[in-house]
């Protein structure tokens, strides 16, 4: 199924709103000039720019030349699609990893801590979005241990510790 460019943005621009208008209902931090507030408000402004450009059409122009250049020097046999790899379930369960990733975000992350948390839904997003085995692990060893510096270190924002609490 396709979605018109017009009704995609106007989806974009309506969750960029909703996201800043939740953020901005946060209450501040006393005594910080930058609290929670301020990541969803931007956020969510940026959502809301975005999303009223490609409403707009900002671009397609661009959008439209490269796929006439690409046209120009494509091989027809080359452009068939590709045979199938797996059972079709498999696509099913691709689609639906992110949010049953989140939700299993929710429900464990407090019992066994942020980073092993992390740890799994890294890796499980990266071999359903296909990388191999020797990218997926160093990628989810390393990428929750920075987001984990990040948050605590730059935010200060606690994130729950479990069976492998960081050293700083």
């Amino acid at each position: 199924m396709k979605l018109s460019d017009r009704l995609t943005g106007l989806g974009l621009v309506a969750l960029g709103v909703a996201a800043y208008l939740g953020g901005s209902k946060l209450p501040p931090v006393p005594g910080q000039q930058v609290g929670p507030n301020v990541f969803p408000m931007v956020v969510g402004a940026g959502l809301a720019i975005c999303g009223a450009l490609i409403a707009l059409g900002v671009g397609s122009k661009f959008e439209e030349e490269a796929e006439a250049e690409v046209a120009q020097h494509a091989d027809p046999a080359a452009a068939s699609a590709p045979p199938r790899v797996g059972p079709a379930w498999l696509d099913t369960l691709r689609t639906f990893a992110p949010p049953l990733l989140l939700l299993f975000y929710v429900l464990v992350v407090e019992r066994i801590g942020f980073v092993p948390t992390a740890f799994i839904v890294v890796f499980a997003t990266s071999l359903a979005m296909g990388a191999r085995l020797k990218l997926a692990l160093p990628l989810a060893a390393v990428a929750p241990v920075l987001a984990h510096l990040v948050f605590y270190k730059l935010l200060r924002v606690p994130l729950p510790a479990g069976w492998l609490p960081m050293p700083w």
